[in-house]
């Protein structure tokens, strides 16, 4: 990347967020039906939330996404280690030495992400406040306009890089083609487990409730077999190769 690609906050998301190892399977059916999945997901869901009161208004269901959005991401932060630690531990030699080699990308994803929504909580939580560096002189002029630009870079890298972690997960396609639909599965299945417990949907009837809790993990574990499946019928790929087993 070259130094003015820096100041293209999508450039710089899509170099560390998105999947870039060269010999990786890329099938443009799988990436259409995710994005539909995505789209028809939300859709649904948010008409449902609507339709049976359990949020008031749009708002509350920005709300309640984002919510959503956040629990989801720190599942991912949760079990990205545990997954990928497993994966490349039930491989055999010499697949789990290139397994191995190929986790530090999607790491340095994960810890970039880790690091936006971490490092301002410590300044805050230290003391730190920006209004203290706002002076009447060339110096504070310098330090709003570098502050401001920052903002300006900052919050659509973040959005780009929330979104392209949780379409990729943390790019981890660059570890084996597998390796997302598996992990999906599991996040997605958390998730529910997770609504199941805290009582999601409780005023809505109980068949939209089930549908809500289930309907979710159900459609995307369909989706990520069909993928798997994919995988394995129209280029070869299985787990169990990746595992060389």
């Amino acid at each position: 990347m070259t130094f003015f690609g820096l100041f293209n906050p999508f450039g710089v998301g899509r170099r560390v967020f998105k999947p870039s190892r060269p010999d990786r399977v890329q099938d443009p059916v799988v990436r259409r039906i995710q994005v539909i999945r995505t789209v028809v997901g939300l859709a649904v869901v948010t008409w449902t939330l609507l339709s049976y009161d359990v949020v008031a208004d749009a708002d509350a269901v920005i709300d309640d996404r984002m919510g959503q959005a956040q629990t989801t991401f720190i599942l991912l932060l949760a079990s990205f280690p545990l997954v990928v630690a497993g994966f490349v531990a039930a491989a055999r030699p010499p697949n789990r030495r290139v397994l191995l080699g190929r986790v530090g990308k999607p790491a340095a994803a994960l810890v970039v992400m880790l690091a936006i929504f971490t490092v301002p909580r410590l300044l805050t939580a230290n003391g730190y406040d920006p209004n203290d560096h706002l002076k009447a002189d060339l110096t504070g002029l310098l330090t709003v306009l570098m502050a401001f630009w920052f903002l300006l870079w900052l919050c659509p890298f973040v959005l780009y890089g929330l979104v392209q972690s949780l379409v990729h997960v943390f790019r981890t396609a660059d570890i084996h083609e597998t390796v997302p639909p598996v992990m999906t599965i599991l996040l997605v299945w958390e998730l529910a487990l997770v609504d199941a417990v805290r009582g999601a949907y409780e005023s809505a009837p109980f068949g939209a409730r089930l549908a809500l809790t289930l309907g979710a993990p159900l459609a995307v574990t369909a989706v990520a077999m069909w993928e798997l499946r994919r995988l394995r019928t129209r280029h070869g790929v299985t787990v169990r190769g990746a595992l060389h087993r």
